[in-house]
């Protein structure tokens, strides 16, 4: 659970921030609008969906390994990590070697949601409603609409949640999203992509140091940030132990 006084103090910790791309953190959201959700497609151990939901200033998170789905029947395992900056939201580049969560990110989708957490016929809000351990919520997003419920069923060191597609209008068990549509709605290159380029970049950097130029250096992520393609960390939450539950999620 997230330190009260300083909900980004493990985000911080588990980061070297003068060497990653990632967001530091601190910025606070301008306006009155809609709460925001993203889902990033992460290649670091393994390839797997960040699912996040703006609340309470930051946003709350669930490494999801097999992704989102449109289908009402499927339970998607859900792994809860530290809550990341509001800057995180629209992060795309590549995370460098020997740092936490190693690897390409892209934007897979982003929207707004609509908190329909109630108990006793009464609204709940999504910062306490991840702490009792169930979240509802209707997303409008580009790939992902409807309503999606988070539930925590398992806690500990590890604790497990389900993210499922409610069987609403915006239900479809023939859509398979993650498999058609793997494309960033931000720039609309597949994380293979991001890679590939980071590594071009690289390589560019490093003929132009040979040849005693100062080279083009790594492309850089979305707002200038470094983008150099790397190994995955060993550390990072969803090493493959932890992607065998023997659930079948």
């Amino acid at each position: 659970m997230a330190n009260k006084q300083d909900p980004l103090g493990a985000y911080r910790g588990k980061r070297d921030l003068t060497r990653t791309p990632k967001p530091s953190a601190g910025r606070k959201r301008r306006g009155r609008g809609r709460p925001r959700f993203v889902v990033h497609q992460h290649d670091a151990t393994t390839l797997h969906y960040d699912f996040r939901l703006e609340a309470a200033g930051v946003l709350k998170s669930w490494a999801v390994p097999k992704g989102p789905s449109t289908n009402p029947r499927d339970k998607r395992l859900a792994m809860p990590t530290e809550d990341h900056p509001l800057d995180y939201f629209d992060f795309e580049g590549v995370i460098p070697e020997g740092q936490y969560g190693a690897g390409p990110v892209i934007v897979w989708d982003a929207g707004t949601y609509r908190n329909r957490t109630e108990q006793s016929g009464k609204p709940v809000p999504v910062e306490r409603a991840v702490e009792a351990g169930h979240v509802a919520v209707w997303l409008e997003g580009r790939k992902l609409s409807g309503g999606y419920a988070l539930t925590r069923i398992g806690k500990g060191k590890r604790e497990r949640w389900l993210l499922v597609k409610m069987d609403d209008e915006e239900a479809d068990a023939r859509r398979k999203p993650v498999k058609s549509q793997p494309e960033s709605v931000i720039s609309g290159r597949t994380v293979e992509e991001v890679a590939a380029e980071a590594e071009a970049g690289e390589g560019r950097r490093d003929e132009g140091s040979a040849g005693g130029a100062s080279g083009a250096g790594p492309r850089a992520g979305r707002g200038g940030r470094a983008a150099v393609v790397d190994r995955p960390d060993a550390g990072h939450p969803l090493r493959p132990a932890v992607l065998r539950p023997g659930l079948g999620l």
